[in-house]
C-alpha cells in the first residue's frame, strides 16, 4: 500500500474539484439538490453544517489522498457553512479537522457503481454514520430494496428498518415522498421531523401562506356582509 505523508498533503487549491465523470441521469443531481434546498430553509439560522452535491471527498483512508470518493450527496455537521467565508470546490478532510460527513447519499443508476460493495466499504472506513442508497429503478436487478439506510454500529453497517427513518445524531428523518405541487409526480427524497411530518418546500410554504391569507380575507368579507345586513356601516 502507498505510504501517505500526512505532513505534506495537497491543499484544496491543488486538488481537482471532480473526476469529470458526468452523472448519467438527472435524479443524481435533482434529488440531492432538493435535500440541500430544504436544509437551506430548515437550518437557515445555523452555520455549522455543509451539504455537498456531486463533490469529491478527499481522505487519507485509501491508497492515495489525491483520489476522492464522490457521493451524489453528503452532509457534514460541525463544520463551517461557508469555508473561509467562501465556497468549497471539494471537501478535503484534512482541511476540515478530519471531520467525516455524517451522511452520504448514492442514487443508483443504469450504470452500476458499486454502491453496495466498494463505496459502502469506503464510507465505513471513513466513519460515516449513515449511508443512504436510493435505487427506485434497478433494485430488483441488484437484489436490494428501493430505499435503504445503513447505520454504522460498532464499526459495521447495519440496515435500518422504518421510513421515514429518524436519525437522532442529525436531528432529522429521511424518507421518500411525492411533492403535491410537482406536475410530474416524481418520487423524491425529503427530510422529516421527529413525528414523521415532511418538511415542506418554500413553494409549499408560500402556498399555505396564500391560502391562509385568502381564508382570512373571506372571513373579513363575510363579517362586513353581516354588518351591512344589520344596517351597520363600518365606515361610519
Amino acid at each position: 500500500m502507498l505510504q501517505i505523508d500526512l505532513k505534506h498533503l495537497p491543499t484544496s487549491d491543488e486538488l481537482p474539484d471532480s473526476d469529470d465523470t458526468p452523472v448519467d441521469n438527472e435524479d443524481q443531481n435533482f434529488l440531492p439538490n432538493l435535500l440541500l434546498f430544504l436544509l437551506e430553509y430548515i437550518w437557515k439560522s445555523r452555520d455549522d453544517w455543509y451539504f455537498g452535491v456531486d463533490m469529491g471527498i478527499y481522505h487519507t483512508t485509501g491508497v492515495n489522498p489525491r483520489v476522492p470518493v464522490i457521493p451524489d450527496g453528503f452532509l457534514s455537521l460541525g463544520v463551517e457553512r461557508r469555508k473561509n467565508s467562501g465556497s468549497r470546490s471539494s471537501y478535503v478532510m484534512w482541511e476540515e479537522d478530519y471531520t467525516p460527513p455524517i451522511l452520504t447519499l448514492e442514487v443508483v443508476s443504469h450504470n452500476y457503481g458499486d454502491e453496495y460493495e466498494k463505496k459502502l466499504e469506503i464510507y465505513r472506513k471513513l466513519g460515516i454514520k449513515y449511508y443512504v442508497i436510493y435505487n427506485p429503478k434497478f433494485w430488483r436487478r441488484d437484489g436490494h430494496l428501493p430505499f435503504e439506510v445503513y447505520k454504522l454500529v460498532d464499526g459495521d453497517y447495519q440496515l435500518q428498518i422504518g421510513e421515514p427513518l429518524w436519525m437522532s445524531e442529525i436531528g432529522l428523518g429521511i424518507g421518500r415522498a411525492v411533492l403535491p405541487n410537482d406536475r410530474f409526480s416524481r418520487e423524491v427524497l425529503s427530510w422529516f421531523d421527529r413525528k414523521g411530518n415532511r418538511y415542506l418546500t418554500t413553494e409549499e410554504q408560500a402556498d399555505i401562506e396564500r391560502q391562509r391569507a385568502n381564508i382570512a380575507q373571506e372571513q373579513v368579507d363575510l363579517l362586513l356582509a353581516k354588518l351591512r345586513s344589520l344596517g351597520i356601516d363600518n365606515q361610519e
